[in-house]
């Protein structure tokens, strides 16, 4: 029997019994009026790809924002086109092409024909982003993580989804030689995350 909300003593409801309000009316609440959510079959449409479920839950759980003053995390419809998954998937594509042209290496992942890097996050301060290493015949859930120096040619394979990677750079597990102003001067010794509303002002998850 689902659990009910009591009325403090002396309480007069009007029309409605307080007491007999069920708990789930919350349930029903949300399926009349759904809180917003991204449109990922929009989002996937403007990128051309679909994305991997376990980016899909950290965006739908967090929201654009940052986690331990270091990873942020890009999100549709970001406030900033810093922040933004689809500007940033645009600006770093250029960004790399001309890096290459000129004579930068790339890295040997893109040797395969079709393959092509997508980034998910950045590393404040540095420059550096995190990439999804994208291979033709591959789901979503089988890409893995490509870390790219900010001010490098440097490339470092992660044999990881976005999310477990999240995870072992905050506790410190990653097999990394990044990442080094958290661990060495931040060194936190709790995990936040904030939200890109709090940090630039307005974001929608």
């Amino acid at each position: 029997m689902p659990a009910t909300l009591r009325a403090p003593p002396g309480t007069r409801s009007h029309g409605l019994s307080v007491a007999s309000l069920p708990v789930t009316a919350i349930d029903a609440l949300v399926r009349l009026c759904p809180p917003p959510a991204v449109a990922w079959e929009e989002v996937e449409r403007s990128l051309g790809l679909p994305l991997p479920a376990d980016y899909k839950r950290l965006v739908g759980t967090y929201g654009c924002g940052v986690f331990d003053e270091t990873v942020w995390l890009l999100a549709p419809g970001a406030p900033r086109a810093d922040e933004d998954l689809l500007a940033q998937t645009a600006e770093r594509a250029g960004v790399l092409e001309s890096l290459w042209e000129i004579g930068e290496e790339r890295p040997g992942e893109l040797e395969e024909p079709g393959a092509r890097v997508v980034p998910w996050a950045y590393e404040e301060g540095s420059g550096a982003f995190l990439y999804w290493l994208v291979r033709p015949g591959r789901h979503p859930d089988e890409w893995t993580v490509l870390y790219n120096e900010g001010r490098g040619p440097l490339w470092e394979a992660h044999a990881t989804g976005c999310a477990a990677f999240l995870h072992a750079v905050l506790t410190g597990t990653a097999e990394t030689a990044y990442f080094g102003f958290l661990y060495e001067v931040l060194a936190p010794a709790a995990h936040r995350f904030e939200s890109a509303a709090d940090v630039l002002g307005g974001c929608s998850p």
